[in-house]
C-alpha cells in the first residue's frame, strides 16, 4: 500500500480543474494537501520550482510553520487533493509513522533542492 492510499476514501477531497490554483503565494493557510491524482506546478515568484504528482505533499510549511504560503500551486491536469488540517495531521503523525516519514522525506527533498538552486545561482 502506498502512503497516499490512506486518503483514497477521504471525505475532505478537493478537486482542482486544469489551470486553476489550489492556493496562491502569500496566502494564509493552515492546511496541508496530499495530491491523489493529476499533476501540478509549484511556482515561487516567476520560477517553477517543482512539478508534483500523486503522493506528493504541498502546504506543509504553512501548516507546520504557521507562515503564509511560500508558493502558488496550479493544476497542470485535473487534480484531486486530500486536505489535512492540523488536528488530523497530528493524529496521522501519531497513528501512522509512515505518514510522518513521508512528510520528512518531502521536506528533506525540498531543502536539498533549495540548497542546490542557491549554490547554482551563486556560481
Amino acid at each position: 500500500m502506498l502512503f497516499f492510499d490512506l486518503f483514497r476514501n477521504d471525505p475532505n477531497l478537493v478537486a482542482i480543474p486544469q489551470g486553476q490554483a489550489l492556493f496562491d503565494e502569500g496566502e494564509a493557510g493552515a492546511i496541508l494537501y496530499v495530491l491523489l491524482s493529476g499533476h501540478a506546478s509549484v511556482v515561487q515568484g516567476q520560477s517553477e520550482i517543482e512539478r508534483i504528482g500523486p503522493g506528493d505533499i504541498v502546504g506543509e510549511v504553512a501548516l507546520l510553520g504557521e507562515r503564509p504560503r511560500l508558493a502558488r500551486v496550479t493544476a497542470l491536469t485535473d487534480c484531486v487533493f486530500a486536505a489535512v488540517d492540523e488536528a488530523r495531521f497530528l493524529f496521522l503523525v501519531e497513528e501512522t509513522p509512515r505518514f510522518a516519514v513521508e512528510v520528512m522525506r518531502v521536506m528533506a527533498r525540498r531543502l536539498g533542492n533549495l540548497a542546490q538552486r542557491t549554490h547554482t545561482q551563486a556560481a
